[in-house]
Formats: C-alpha cells, structure tokens, sequence
C-alpha cells in the first residue's frame, strides 16, 4: 500500500499481478497507479476502503481502462467508502 504514494518507487521491480508482471508507466501518488504488459494492462485506483483493478487487453485502449477505473474509483470516495 505505500506504494501509491511514490508509485515510481515500482518502476524497478514492476508490479506482479496474479503471477503477470506488468512494468509500471505512470501514476497518481496517493491514488492511481498504472502498467503495462504486452498489448494490455492496468489500473489501480485505492480508495479508502478498498482498491479497484483494471485489468485490460486490445481491443481496450488504456485511456478507457483507465476513465472506467478512476469513475467507480472516484465515485466510491464519494460515498465514503
């Protein structure tokens, strides 16, 4: 979890999900952090309750991905949770 605050802090090692190792591009601190693997990717919002996984390939571009993940992230926040 500290790794949203300094999300470059993975850019070294990259980021394993579930086994996949995806090689971080980007991130907000404290908020979003972002992959890539291949042709496909992800996005990580946290919330403070919980944290929302974007896992995508083509024909999904990282733009939506990352639009459809932050929305729900975003709105979760909203709600407090």
């Amino acid at each position: 979890m500290t790794d949203f605050d300094t999300p470059g802090s993975l850019a070294p090692t990259g980021l394993y999900i579930g086994g996949a190792k995806y090689m971080v591009i980007q991130g907000e601190p404290g908020a979003v952090i972002r992959g890539k693997m291949g042709p496909g990717g992800v996005t990580i919002k946290k919330t403070n309750l919980a944290l929302i996984f974007g896992i995508y390939n083509e024909p999904m571009t990282p733009g939506q991905c990352n639009m459809v993940v932050e929305k729900i992230g975003d709105y979760l926040v909203e709600q407090g949770l």
